[in-house]
């Protein structure tokens, strides 16, 4: 048959698909939709919203940085409420390099006058978490060991184009202490930005204009920082994830039987200047005194003061930093649902449970949230409703310190992982708010979309979906950048990954993130803690139970021509005489043929119940293996373990999703020079995509 016919028939299969029944749930037998709509009514039943409070009191009750006795306690609580829902808990330890103590710092003014300078929180009335000795002052994870006195400059956010501002404005940053506000980038990025360009130490704050009084009111009146608010934070920007002594291997306990090479920590770019985060209170003490020039009107911030780029030489300012920084042992904590019928390919959901404090929202909202998932695909599989997928539940350590513990695992199961995840679902400080958000891989935005509107929005008459998509038909999914333990699964192993959860305002990373405020601010009805694992378990079980594994495979072809038409766009930025990626062209336009081909067959397939056992395993096998077409083992030119060609964190920012990163990196570099490699590399990983899925086509015929 030509490729037209095959196109005709195909759309034509999938119109009479879909019409037949309009109930029918993604990847299951027509036969089994009653049953699995039984299943997720029962599991919506045993979703216990009160338990979500329970659990969130418990984790929060005093602050838990890794390494801690405090942290060992939440992690042998989750083993106990895992255990206790049926799940086999299993803990994996990791002995890793990374400072979980500020050590002794100080930050003063030296002239005009000499003043020290909060770094910490201040007591709240009414909030006794505030008043725990065990609260540590502001610090940011990394920072280099210095004790320095200089002038200051001021820049802005301290991103890449505003230390170029300064340079061009003629400002001198050799031997200065920097001070710049929150936002706009990674912390890490200001560090090694500011040490790029010379400077001797870097302060960082949050200003008012981006959390403070000028957003509303402050706490605890507010849920916005005041003025002795602090983002605590980790510097890391190395080319790799993960422990820094073990790129691309498991950092495997010292005193284990298995030994691993880890590299010197001379040899690894830390940064090397004293670095440390103060509340906006204290930062006005040393702006209101630079003496300089006038800041351009986009630096100004929220202060009642004039910003000025220079303090000028009667300005100078202490920096002092001794940061202790050892091997420190962290634990991930993963729990399993053993599939009856398919155990060997695995859904996963996960979040870390180490926090800086209390960790109310970040990230242990998400932690509470998974338990009472937990608990409730417990009660269905104590009645004998075990799902035919095993679901497995990881709750990772060191995150906060370069999302640590959970791409050590990765690097220690990554084979497996590749053969056996069907998906990794991230519930960082999933419960953050009201309003629901997701970012996903291509394959799994139409799974998750489903799934929401089975859920009722609390004190609504409106589902999550309607809720979530507005006025849109359908709701706005972004992708995934940095920031947490998705970037292993997805940018590594290729394993196609989802984060999702409700966001609001939050006190981040700061001593304040506590369950009186979670309780005053956050949510205060505590519905949407049961709201989310009512969507996700939903979306986990449908993953789980169906017959073929349901991604959306068209969306693929659908996404990928709109990444590669806005990377055109940008690359005749840079030069107008060229045209387009011609191989990468020819490969999208098949790939697009096949993927609609495959969804008509395996919808007629499905419909027509009669698949083998062994069709079905070979099917799955195939789907698993789809996203291991972007992993090439070359990876990026900014970071070989970065092997996603499809995406990235940007190494610029840390944060930001990089769609096609090895396109983007050259346009970010402004370089045309290795264009022709990347199409060329592109079009080879779009055709192995399609000729899997090709492959999955010829056998259902």
């Amino acid at each position: 048959m030509s490729l037209q016919k095959q196109l005709f028939a195909a759309l034509l299969a999938i119109g009479f698909g879909f019409s037949a029944n309009s109930q029918q749930v993604t990847g299951f037998y027509p036969n089994d939709t009653s049953t699995q709509k039984a299943v997720e009514a029962e599991y919506l039943k045993a979703v216990n919203f009160g338990q979500f409070k329970v659990h969130l009191e418990e984790l929060t009750k005093v602050p838990h940085i890794v390494g801690t006795p405090e942290n060992e306690a939440v992690a042998a609580y989750l083993t106990q409420v895992m255990s206790a829902a049926g799940m086999e808990v299993t803990s994996y330890p990791y002995d890793v390099y990374l400072p979980n103590d500020p050590g002794e710092s100080l930050l003063e003014i030296i002239t005009p006058e000499k003043i020290t300078l909060s770094q910490q929180e201040g007591v709240v009335d009414g909030d006794p978490f505030s008043s725990d000795p065990r609260l540590h002052k502001g610090f940011n994870a990394y920072s280099g060991s210095g004790d320095v006195t200089a002038e200051v400059v001021y820049a802005n956010y301290g991103v890449k184009a505003d230390f170029e501002k300064l340079a061009e404005m003629g400002v001198d940053l050799k031997g200065k202490v920097v001070i710049a506000r929150y936002g706009g980038n990674f912390r890490g990025y200001k560090a090694q930005f500011a040490e790029h360009y010379g400077a001797a130490a870097l302060i960082i704050y949050t200003d008012p204009k981006d959390s403070g009084y000028e957003k509303g009111d402050v706490y605890p009146d507010g849920p916005y920082y005041n003025e002795t608010t602090i983002q605590r934070g980790s510097l890391l920007t190395l080319n790799y994830t993960g422990d820094p002594l073990t790129p691309f291997q498991p950092a495997l306990p010292l005193d284990g039987d298995k030994q691993v090479k880890r590299l010197d920590p001379k040899d690894v770019a830390f940064h090397t200047i004293p670095v440390t985060p103060i509340g906006y209170g204290a930062a006005k003490e040393i702006l209101s005194r630079m003496k300089g020039s006038s800041v351009p009107e986009e630096w100004k911030g929220g202060l009642p003061i004039d910003y000025r780029i220079t303090g000028g030489q009667d300005l100078k300012v202490r920096v002092k930093v001794d940061q202790p920084i050892d091997f420190v042992r962290a634990n991930n904590i993963v729990g399993k649902f053993q599939g009856s019928e398919y155990p060997d390919e695995w859904i996963i959901l996960g979040s870390h449970y180490d926090a800086w404090s209390f960790g109310a929202t970040d990230p242990n909202s998400g932690t509470a949230m998974m338990l009472t998932l937990a608990e409730a695909i417990g009660e269905l599989v104590k009645k004998g409703e075990r799902p035919k997928r095993s679901i497995l539940i990881g709750h990772w350590d060191a995150e906060e310190q370069g999302v640590i513990g959970s791409t050590e695992w990765v690097e220690q199961f990554k084979d497996e992982l590749q053969a056996k995840a069907v998906t990794y679902m991230s519930f960082d400080a999933a419960v953050s708010g009201r309003n629901f958000g997701v970012s996903a891989a291509p394959t799994l935005k139409n799974l998750i979309i489903e799934a929401s509107k089975e859920v009722a929005y609390p004190d609504s008459s409106k589902t999550v979906f309607e809720v979530w998509a507005g006025q849109n038909e359908e709701p706005k999914i972004g992708n995934l950048g940095g920031g947490s333990d998705h970037i292993a699964f997805y940018m590594y192993a290729g394993v196609p990954s989802l984060s999702g959860g409700t966001g609001g305002v939050s006190a981040y990373h700061s001593n304040y993130d506590n369950f009186h405020y979670y309780s005053k601010f956050v949510d205060p009805t505590f519905q949407m803690g049961g709201t989310v694992a009512s969507v996700i378990g939903v979306l986990t079980l449908r993953m789980a139970n169906a017959t073929i594994v349901p991604y959306d495979v068209p969306r693929y072809a659908q996404d990928l021509r709109l990444h590669f038409d806005n990377a055109v766009k940008s690359v005749k930025e840079l030069d107008a005489s060229f045209n387009t990626f011609g191989r990468v062209d020819n490969a999208l336009a098949k790939l697009q043929a096949t993927t609609t081909v495959y969804e008509a067959a395996i919808n007629t397939a499905l419909a027509s119940g009669r698949l083998s056992e062994k069709e079905i395993s070979s099917i799955n096998k195939a789907l698993i293996s789809l996203e291991k077409s972007w992993i090439d083992p070359k990876g990026m030119y900014f970071g070989s373990w970065y092997r996603s060609l499809y995406v990235s964190t940007d190494p610029f920012s840390g944060y930001a999703s990089w769609i096609l990163p090895g396109i983007r990196y050259e346009v970010e570099t402004k370089s045309t020079d290795r264009l022709e490699e990347w199409d060329k590399r592109y079009a080879k990983a779009i055709l192995d995509l399609d000729k899997k899925v090709n492959k999955i086509v010829k056998s259902l015929k």
